[in-house]
């Protein structure tokens, strides 16, 4: 992996190049073919790729949950523990 040289990245930053003209080394675009390559084998990798997957958040539940729990009719201790439980499950599956 090349050395990081903070003078040099300030350098880039402020110089004005048109992206069409900056051209990659062939080590960085490898060192990121290898990054992608592995995400699925490694432990981060498949946790990021199980939450990718989840479903989208359904408002309607949560705004009436909200409502409840503003009223007091809602036993939070016992479906938060519930809840847990099953993203847990799903994660670990």
């Amino acid at each position: 992996m090349p050395d990081f040289d903070s003078d040099g990245c300030l350098e880039r930053k402020n110089r004005q190049v048109h992206p069409t003209e900056e051209s990659f080394a062939p080590d960085e675009d490898l060192v990121m073919e290898k990054i992608l390559e592995n995400i699925n084998t490694t432990p981060i990798g498949q946790v990021l790729k199980k939450i990718a997957a989840l479903p989208e958040v359904r408002k309607d539940k949560v705004l009436d949950v909200r409502r409840r729990l503003t009223q007091g009719d809602y036993d939070l201790n016992g479906h938060l523990d519930v809840a847990l439980d099953k993203f847990l499950e799903h994660l670990t599956s």
